[in-house]
């Protein structure tokens, strides 16, 4: 159970107790990685009671934004700094290895600063829609798009090269076997499925073929790849998610 905490600890701001993680080999965090769809049902949980609170207060489009900040908050921004971070050095235009420069460096440029303003901007256009067409399965829907946002960066890593010499994500990258894999995905269909049913299915299954392309686009640029590609996988795929709920 300490690889579950030890997720939680690493993937979100929820107080862990210490001694919950205490001894745990930081290198072994890699089996941890079939927690990630459950780190997204708390996550989406959290999120969409702030979502159906201020609904009740405000209309639709506020509880959509009031969404998005609850994950935010609950993930301290980690996705979005990395989703911010990929965007910088990607559309660079530059070499490689300056590209990666570009992701190390803490300062937001205006790549990543545009794609930030769209994910937020488009994420909450999405769910204040959701929030009209789909009323009676709204809330659902919005634990299930952390639930498949997390599950399927595992794509990510499975069978990749890491692109830096060292790094947070080396640790997952490269390092899932195909069996963990597998019990990943599994557990990530089976919950979507459970919360969103039949359309919650389509959605993930249109948005694993969007993660084969974004794992494909990532590595031809980079060679491989990092924790930042990691965390924009993870905003992209939520929002994939939720666009293919339409």
């Amino acid at each position: 159970m300490k690889s579950l905490f030890a997720t939680f600890q690493f993937m979100t701001r929820i107080p862990v107790p210490e001694s919950w993680t205490k001894d745990f080999d930081f290198n072994r965090f890699v089996e941890g990685i079939v927690w990630f769809p459950l780190v997204g049902v708390v996550v989406g949980a959290f999120a969409a009671a702030a979502f159906y609170f201020a609904n009740q207060l405000f209309d639709s489009a506020i509880a959509a934004a009031c969404y998005v900040l609850a994950l935010a908050l609950i993930t301290g921004g980690f996705h979005l700094d990395g989703l911010a971070d990929t965007c910088d050095g990607i559309f660079s235009a530059r070499k490689r290895e300056q590209m990666l420069e570009i992701m190390k460096d803490s300062r937001l440029g205006t790549n990543g600063g545009l794609a930030l303003i769209f994910i937020i901007v488009f994420r909450i256009l999405v769910v204040n829609h959701l929030a009209t067409s789909a009323s009676d399965m709204v809330l659902f829907y919005l634990i299930a798009a952390p639930v498949a946002g997390r599950a399927l960066m595992v794509i990510l890593m499975y069978r990749q090269t890491y692109a830096r010499e060292s790094g947070l994500g080396n640790v997952f990258i490269g390092k899932v076997t195909a069996k963990q894999t597998l019990i990943t995905l599994a557990i990530g269909l089976m919950l979507v499925a459970l919360l969103g049913q039949i359309s919650a299915i389509r959605a993930w299954f249109f948005t694993l073929i969007f993660a084969y392309g974004y794992q494909r686009f990532i590595h031809k640029r980079l060679g491989g790849q990092t924790g930042d590609t990691l965390g924009g996988g993870n905003e992209l795929f939520e929002l994939c998610f939720l666009l293919m709920l339409f």
